[in-house]
């Protein structure tokens, strides 16, 4: 399984990004895919998570201001984010879990909220 993230930037407090994380290979093999965070000098974490029957779940902290979606045909997941705030601010890495528990990480982006 292949994860390549895209969408990363720099933007102001308040304002929006869109991520997108495209995945090859063993695509039958994933049970489910998420994507994480970290910031300098915190450990990675989660943030939002959807399996492969479509329920979602998010971390305290963005709930109602991030949303993550699939597109299946596109073989592709999204995270949306909204009124982004400073602490935001962290690489984003997109992850897929396959049904034998194996892991598999892209190569993050990074997103840098100003205020």
């Amino acid at each position: 399984v292949q994860l390549v993230e895209s969408g990363g930037g720099l933007v102001q407090a308040g304002g929006s990004l869109r991520l997108s994380c495209v995945v090859s290979g063993m695509i039958f093999s994933i049970n489910a895919m998420g994507w994480y965070r970290q910031a300098p000098g915190k450990q990675r974490e989660l943030v939002a998570l959807i399996t492969k029957g479509g329920s979602t779940n998010y971390v305290d902290a963005v709930k109602g201001r991030f949303t993550i979606s699939r597109d299946n045909p596109k073989n592709t997941i999204y995270l949306q984010m909204n009124s982004l705030k400073p602490e935001d601010t962290a690489v984003y890495y997109c992850s897929a879990k396959s049904i034998n528990n194996l892991d598999y990480w892209g190569q993050g982006t990074q997103v840098t909220v100003s205020s």
